[in-house]
């Protein structure tokens, strides 16, 4: 297996053990709340009428580089992300492979953060649907790779029923089939999820096969100021962007300075 699918195979097994301690129903009336109260803050939105269009993420860990920042804890960095300028956040939830858990994204949203945070997982079952709206996120990721296109297009029906966006990723040409489902905003990975191997150049090659006027993300591999502005002019809204900030001392204050380089 390459480690995409070892991902996925284990992420099967984790569900179903959830689903058994954690019933559907549970999240339920905690949702019909959230859902009573209104939508989160639109992230397709908030990256189209951004500068800069950074999505900080929060990420501990990773399968290619081990822990980037071990002891570092949600409520420390996020508000801090917000404070500095990103435009929204990508909160990494999968404890195996990435030392996360849905729990991080509840302590941002306690910790006074508003903006838009994207649930990163790798959501294959409607059940990670329902965790995202219960946990704050304001949208989630569905990777073409994980999916067939009708699972992808089931998953971002219900979504939108629970007042989520979409983030849909892909990395070749083989997921462009998946575009025509037109997810509120359209990724393009640079990083291989099975090899984990970076190429930035991978958006710049794949940006015109994009449909025009939509919400364009460039998602890993992203470490230049330059890169950003050089991706912009190449029709590029959001630039997510991870370990670049996770790996200082100060990943708020990284983020500050590296704004203020754009």
């Amino acid at each position: 297996m390459d480690i995409l699918e070892e991902i996925v195979a284990h992420k099967r097994v984790e569900i179903d053990e959830r689903k058994r301690y954690v019933p559907i129903q549970q999240f339920i009336g905690d949702i019909k709340k959230q859902m009573e109260e209104g939508k989160p803050a639109s992230m397709c939105e908030a990256l189209m009428n951004s500068k800069t269009g950074i999505i900080a993420e929060f990420k501990r860990k990773s399968p290619s580089k081990g822990w980037i920042h071990k002891d570092v804890k949600p409520e420390d960095v996020t508000p801090l992300y917000e404070r500095n300028g990103a435009s929204a956040l990508s909160i990494l939830t999968d404890t195996e492979y990435f030392g996360g858990y849905d729990e991080y994204i509840q302590q941002t949203r306690k910790a006074g953060v508003k903006i838009p945070i994207l649930y990163k997982n790798f959501v294959i079952d409607e059940y990670q649907l329902f965790q995202a709206r219960y946990c704050g996120a304001s949208a989630v990721l569905l990777i073409a790779a994980c999916l067939t296109k009708d699972e992808c297009r089931t998953l971002q029906h219900l979504a939108h029923e629970l007042g989520l966006e979409t983030l849909l990723e892909m990395h070749n040409e083989r997921d462009f089939e998946y575009a025509e489902l037109e997810p509120d905003m359209y990724g393009i990975n640079n990083r291989n999820l099975g090899t984990f191997t970076t190429d930035v150049n991978n958006s710049f090659r794949l940006a015109e096969k994009l449909p025009k006027g939509v919400c364009r993300v460039s998602e890993s591999g992203i470490s230049k100021p330059e890169t950003v502005r050089e991706l912009r002019e190449a029709g590029f809204n959001g630039f997510l962007m991870g370990e670049r900030f996770m790996k200082e001392a100060n990943p708020g204050l990284a983020l500050k300075q590296f704004i203020e380089n754009l």
